[in-house]
């Protein structure tokens, strides 16, 4: 009996099927192994910051001990970074404090923002003082307000912040590849801080739990509004 004759157009398709699947197999091993060298490289950054914010603390400790042991008093260098939130609605609000809070990207209730401490910017929150409070957050603070709240801004969306290749799409130019890449940036006021700051989507926050205690007050008068230093990161905290 003689062997069945295969025609050609059936056998140059078998050919050209295995030929797609060899190649789909190599490119999914090669993007595999990308995968795996990133998740590395990632790692690797988050471990360097992570020993860098340890360092940061244990020198902050050693200089307040030096100074106490000497009869001083350790004073910190001035903040470069401040989270601003949005307390009050835009009913009576004067023209310029409402340009103003646009410029900061604070346009609805309870919105937070970073901004870089400067001449400028100190002068505009002065401004905009009894609608908003701000303060100086920690490393730890930075860190749950953008792995909770992150959301990144793209083509005019409000997309959520998923995976780290998204991050290095938009700031690999930058050197920031990573969320840690990210938050040190933000946090120690870097020198790509307004690229960092603008990729993201203003901190949409719920009300503080057990609420505000009196907004037409400022802070130090028992209030909220303006300046509460540290204590910006207990609200944070309350917050999320």
């Amino acid at each position: 009996m003689s062997d069945k004759v295969v025609p050609e157009l059936v056998k140059k398709k078998t050919e050209r099927n295995a030929e797609l699947l060899k190649k789909r197999t190599e490119t999914q091993a090669k993007a595999k192994e990308e995968r795996k060298s990133k998740l590395k490289e990632y790692l690797a950054r988050g471990e360097k910051w992570y020993k860098a914010d340890l360092e940061a603390k244990k020198e902050l400790v050693k200089l307040k001990r030096k100074a106490k042991k000497e009869g001083n008093y350790y004073v910190p260098p001035e903040a470069k970074v401040a989270f601003v939130v949005r307390i009050k609605g835009i009913n009576s609000l004067h023209p310029k404090p409402r340009k103003t809070l646009l410029l900061f990207r604070l346009r609805q209730l309870h919105n937070g923002v970073f901004i870089k401490l400067n001449k400028a910017t100190t002068q505009m929150l002065k401004l905009i003082e009894p609608y908003v409070t701000f303060g100086y957050p920690n490393v730890e603070s930075i860190r749950k307000l953008v792995y909770k709240r992150g959301f990144m801004k793209e083509d005019g969306a409000r997309i959520p912040i998923q995976s780290n290749e998204q991050i290095e799409k938009h700031l690999g130019k930058y050197g920031i590849i990573c969320i840690e890449d990210l938050i040190h940036e933000i946090a120690y006021c870097g020198p790509h801080f307004k690229e960092a700051t603008n990729f993201l989507w203003p901190f949409k926050l719920n009300p503080p739990k057990s609420g505000f205690n009196v907004k037409r007050h400022s802070f130090i008068q028992g209030g909220d509004w303006g300046n509460r230093e540290e204590y910006i990161n207990d609200l944070i905290s309350k917050m999320l």
